[in-house]
């Protein structure tokens, strides 16, 4: 199973999908108590039911057995009493980063669609596809540690933290898996597509009188974990101004 080649695969939405199915179709669960056992809005549930919210990405993966008894797990134990909203994010986070590791996993005949040609050009060097099983299961362990203690922090800014370590552990999974279908057929080299320099220029713009904007004098007062929580955000802004700009230099096609 390989993620979409159209946008890049968002395995949380996904998963909320499936488990949506699973409730309300498979299990009974009315589209309410869906909704508040997977922390959404009703609306979303009828939306992710639709087919609407992840569209052909959906289907793409509805038909899946796996990823099917992956979602019928993760609906189950979701069907269970839960200790609180924490049990529920690390649920969805284990589920959504086992959807991840069965795309990074080598392509079969029985996936969906047409497995293209790959390219005459050499591929990618030999053992990639070795080096993203074992990625996507390292940020997976990660993801399940961070939530583990998580549960076990007393305070809310640590709990926090230890969440944003998750969610960017499973972030990267997907960021491995998304490069799978692409190194599978030789493909070492990819181009921005369906998007203009001229939108990312203004993109970047807005990111620039947003920074400019924040007050971080009294930041510089703050402590611990508030200090670590403030930092992680300039990081964040930080590493965006990178990702752009490089979009800018060298993501679009010469």
């Amino acid at each position: 199973m390989v993620a979409s080649e159209k946008s890049p695969t968002s395995w949380v939405q996904l998963l909320q999908a499936l488990v949506a199915r699973e409730l309300v179709e498979g299990l009974g669960v009315t589209t309410t108590r869906a909704a508040m056992m997977l922390g959404l809005a009703p609306s979303a549930i009828s939306q992710y039911l639709s087919g609407r919210r992840v569209k052909g990405l959906f289907s793409e993966y509805a038909s899946n057995a796996q990823a099917s008894a992956i979602a019928r797990k993760v609906a189950e134990r979701l069907a269970e009493p839960l200790a609180g909203p924490e049990s529920r994010t690390h649920i969805l986070l284990e589920g959504a980063g086992a959807l991840a590791e069965m795309a990074a996993a080598p392509r079969r005949a029985t996936g969906p669609g047409p497995i293209p040609p790959a390219p005459s050009r050499a591929g990618p060097p030999r053992g990639t596809a070795k080096w993203l099983r074992q990625r996507v299961r390292a940020e997976q362990a990660a993801v399940t540690m961070c939530m583990r203690l998580a549960q076990r922090a007393r305070d809310e800014l640590t709990r926090a933290i230890l969440r944003q370590i998750a969610s960017d552990s499973l972030r990267h999974a997907e960021i491995v898996a998304s490069l799978a279908p692409y190194l599978d057929r030789g493909i070492t080299e990819a181009h921005a597509a369906g998007i203009t320099r001229r939108e990312i220029q203004t993109l970047i713009e807005g990111e620039r009188r947003a920074e400019a904007g924040a007050d971080t004098v009294y930041s510089r007062d703050l402590g611990g974990t508030m200090a670590l929580l403030i930092a992680s955000m300039e990081a964040d802004e930080r590493k965006h101004a990178e990702l752009l700009q490089g979009l800018l230099d060298s993501g679009f096609p010469p």
